[in-house]
Formats: C-alpha cells, sequence, structure tokens
C-alpha cells in the first residue's frame, strides 16, 4: 500500500512531475584533477550545461554548454567519453571526459526525448527514447556514422533501463504505464510488460544478473523481479519516493534514493529487507534539496547523491553513513556519472 504523505509533503509531491520531466559560457576550471583522474560528472536540467568535478579536490574543472534539459548519463567503457541523454530534445551528445569537448552528438529521431542510458562493456549506447516508447542501441557510438537499432518497448514513458551483462536482454520502467519491460535485443520478439508497485522508476540488474530490482516511488518499495519472467519474487519497505535504485558493484545491497525522506534506504538483497537508513539531509530540508540520482563509486565505498534543488552533490561514505561533503554543481544537477567506474563499465 501507498504511505500516507504529511501536509508538508503534498507541495513536494506536486513539484515531483517538474523533476521527472541551451546555452551559457563555459566556466574558468576552479580546481585541477587529480593525478588518478577521479572525477564526478554532473548534467544540469537547468542550467542546460555538463559539470566535471575532480574528487581529489572537490572542485569543479570545467562547465560547458550541453542541450536543453539534460539528464542521464553514462562513461564510456575506457573512461575517455561521457554520454548525454538530452531529455529535451532528441539527441545523444558525447563529451571528452578531461576537457568536456563536444565530440558528437547522435540524433534519434522525432519525439525522441532520451532519458535513462547505459555505455555498456560491448562498446554500444542503450539509452530509453520517452517520446517514441522504445530503447536504442547506439552501435560504435564514435564512429563516422553510428548504427541505430531501436526496439520498441510497447509502453509510455520508458524512463530508465538497465542492460543484461551479455547484451541480449534490456529492462526499462515505463513511468507513463507503471510498469516494467522486458526487452529482447536479439530475436526482437515482442516486449513483455507487467504492472509492478505504484509508479516504478529506479531499475538495476544484480551483478551475476539473476535479480531485477525495482524501486516504485508511490508504494515505497524496492521490489525484486525474476528477469526473465517479471514475476515479483519479495518486496521490500523503503524510505518514502524511491525514485532511484542503484546496486552496490559488489552485488550486496542496493540503496533507494527516498526524495520525501532526504534518506537513502540500503536494502540486503540476500535478506531482502532495509538494513540501515542514512540520512542525507531530513524530511524538512527534502522539499528544497530535491534528492534525486544516486550513484556509486567504483569501489563501492562511497555513494553520490545529486541535490536538484541546491545545486549539490552529496558525497556519502556507505561504512559510516556520514556525509563527508557536498560538492558545488550546476543549476539543477541531476544525473551523475563517475570515474573510475565499476570494472565492466556503467551498470
Amino acid at each position: 500500500m501507498v504511505s500516507p504523505l504529511r501536509p508538508a509533503s503534498l507541495a513536494l509531491t506536486a513539484s515531483l512531475a517538474l523533476l521527472a520531466g541551451c546555452m551559457t559560457a563555459p566556466e574558468q576550471s576552479t580546481g585541477v584533477a587529480g593525478a588518478d583522474g577521479a572525477a564526478v560528472f554532473v548534467a544540469n536540467k537547468r542550467g542546460n550545461t555538463l559539470t566535471r568535478i575532480a574528487l581529489s579536490t572537490g572542485y569543479k574543472t570545467a562547465e560547458v554548454p550541453s542541450c536543453t534539459n539534460p539528464h542521464e548519463l553514462a562513461t564510456s567503457p575506457d573512461g575517455r567519453h561521457v554520454a548525454l541523454a538530452c531529455y529535451g530534445g532528441t539527441t545523444v551528445a558525447l563529451f571528452d571526459t578531461v576537457t568536456l569537448a563536444t565530440v558528437t552528438a547522435i540524433d534519434l529521431g522525432d519525439k525522441a526525448r532520451p532519458h535513462g542510458i547505459e555505455w555498456h562493456a560491448n562498446g554500444s549506447i542503450y539509452v530509453t527514447a520517452e517520446g517514441r516508447q522504445s530503447i536504442f542501441r547506439i552501435v560504435d557510438p564514435l564512429g563516422a556514422k553510428p548504427d541505430l537499432l531501436e526496439f520498441s518497448t510497447g509502453q509510455p514513458g520508458s524512463h530508465m533501463l538497465t542492460v543484461s551483462p551479455d547484451g541480449r536482454h534490456a529492462w526499462t520502467t515505463d513511468l507513463g504505464a507503471g510498469t516494467v519491460t522486458l526487452v529482447d535485443l536479439v530475436t526482437r520478439r515482442a516486449p513483455r510488460s507487467v504492472k509492478v508497485g505504484l509508479e516504478p522508476e529506479g531499475i538495476d540488474l544484480s551483478p551475476d544478473g539473476k535479480a531485477l530490482w525495482v524501486s516504485a516511488r508511490r508504494s515505497d518499495k524496492a521490489i525484486e523481479l525474476d528477469p526473465m519472467t517479471l514475476a515479483v519474487r519479495r518486496e521490500v519497505p523503503t524510505g518514502r519516493f524511491p525514485l532511484r535504485l542503484a546496486i552496490r558493484p559488489q552485488g550486496d545491497v542496493a540503496v533507494t534514493s527516498d526524495l520525501a525522506d532526504g534518506s537513502l534506504s540500503i536494502v540486503s538483497l540476500d535478506r531482502a529487507e532495509t538494513i540501515r537508513t542514512i540520512a542525507v539531509s531530513s524530511p524538512d530540508e527534502a522539499e528544497q534539496r530535491q534528492q534525486v540520482t544516486i550513484l556509486w563509486s567504483g569501489d563501492g565505498r562511497r555513494i553520490y547523491v545529486a541535490e536538484t534543488g541546491t545545486d549539490t552533490v552529496a558525497e556519502v561514505d556507505y561504512a559510516s553513513g556520514k556525509v563527508l561533503r557536498r560538492l558545488a554543481a550546476g543549476e539543477g544537477g541531476d544525473g551523475l556519472a563517475i570515474l573510475p567506474q565499476a570494472s565492466g563499465g556503467n551498470r
């Protein structure tokens, strides 16, 4: 069942549609990247920019114009490029990860509205196209003429996605339909969709490919599905409005971003229960901060949390649950990507 919202949360709920949903001058560098090149990239959806933050200093090293209403990000397996889904348009834009120089923009066609994105270990980019009720596989995205393969989901609002390690299947959360969809990327058999909770949005596949986890934001739950049948296996209560879910690279836990509480729920995948709650801010601050996207560091020791309302990214120590620092992003920082990433590329 849906947990009742407090009166103070009603205004927050009304603003969530804005969260679900170009040009400014580049900034001068305010810091330098560390020798290891560790950095977080932030898509700033109100500022229409892309920011690079060096983790060695916590400072921006670059901020450049991107596209209209940029949302999700993914870094390439070799760490040399970052892909940006231009949610306000039809393109996926690619940038150099050191300088943020624009490399190319790949047009997905009329009404695409790309959103969820993954740069797979096989070299292809997979991205949802909400306006076309589909996902795309972009083969050889850095080539002279990338090959675009489109796969229908048959569902309105295909928003986020995850892709199997072998690249044979993808799964989407479909906000317009309240469904999760399985797409066969090889045989092109008809997609399979099922209703899962209320407003499923966050999604991730366990590293071994044996469990699909979804966060249903109006149900206040993380839900485990069988990846191939989409049957519900287990349901786990979380904090309020868990609009993102990300599995730790080690595969032991998932974290949900609980927007209405300003917190993170840590879910044991083995026990299927919430074992910890980490306060990133508080319920009283939640409407101001508008906590959205979450991202694990490649080694699973840190969690990065985009706070869209305050133009910050909270860096959280997983072991202690402490907020170590808040990194300044651009206006409306939302989508996140990181280097170095977990082995196997973005997941």
